[in-house]
C-alpha cells in the first residue's frame, strides 16, 4: 500500500517516528513531495533557531532511508485539482502522482473524501491509520511504540509513559491499544 504523508504528520516528531517506524516494518510504502519536505523544514523553525537545520538534518535521513518516496507530477495535475484551500492541491497532486492509496493527513476539512475519492484516494487521520495496523497485526506497532518510547526517554532525560507519549502526540485511540497490549 502506498501512503502520502502529509506535512501536518511529518511534523511533529513522535507521530513522524510512528509512521515511519510502520513504514520500516513494512507494511506501507510511504511517500511525499519536495514540497511537503520543505513546509516541514519550515513549519520547524517554530520550536526557535534549531528548529530548521535539526528539521533539514531528519529530512536528510529520511531521503537515505527511504529514496523512492519522493513523488513528482506535472504542472497540470496541480492545476486541475479542486480543494477548499488551494494551497494544499500540491498534496492530492503528489498523492495521485505517486499512485497512493492513502492520504494521511490531520487536516480533514482540507481533503474532503468525495474529492479524494474521484480520484481514487481515501483519507485517514493518523491515530486512525496506526490503529487499523495495530488492530491487523499488533506486534509490528508495539514494537516500534516500543521504540520511540526509548528514544524519547533518551533524548528528553524524562521518563515518558507510552499512553503519555502517544497522547500528546495526538494519537490517543493508538495510546489506550499500545498501553493495554504491553
Amino acid at each position: 500500500m502506498k501512503v502520502l504523508l502529509d506535512t501536518c504528520v511529518l511534523f511533529p516528531t513522535v507521530m513522524r517516528e510512528v509512521l515511519l517506524g510502520v513504514a520500516a516494518q513494512g507494511l506501507y510504502q510511504p511517500l511525499w513531495s519536495e514540497r511537503i519536505l520543505e513546509e516541514w523544514a519550515r513549519a520547524a523553525r517554530k520550536i526557535g533557531p534549531e528548529g530548521e537545520p535539526q528539521a533539514r538534518g531528519e529530512i536528510a535521513l529520511l531521503r537515505a532511508a527511504w529514496p523512492d518516496a519522493v513523488v513528482t507530477w506535472k504542472p497540470s495535475v496541480e492545476d486541475r485539482l479542486w480543494l477548499p484551500d488551494v494551497n494544499d492541491r500540491h498534496v492530492l497532486a503528489a498523492a495521485i502522482a505517486g499512485s497512493a492509496d492513502v492520504l494521511v493527513t490531520m487536516n480533514a476539512s482540507d481533503f474532503p473524501r468525495n474529492i479524494l475519492a474521484e480520484e481514487g484516494v481515501s483519507r485517514a487521520d493518523p491515530d486512525a491509520f496506526l490503529i487499523g495496523f495495530f488492530q491487523s497485526d499488533p506486534d509490528p506497532v508495539q514494537a516500534t511504540c516500543d521504540q520511540v518510547l526509548a528514544t524519547a526517554r533518551r533524548l528528553s532525560g524524562e521518563d515518558w509513559q507510552m499512553r503519555a507519549l502517544l497522547k500528546k502526540a495526538r494519537l490517543p485511540r493508538l495510546a489506550k491499544a499500545v498501553s493495554a497490549q504491553g
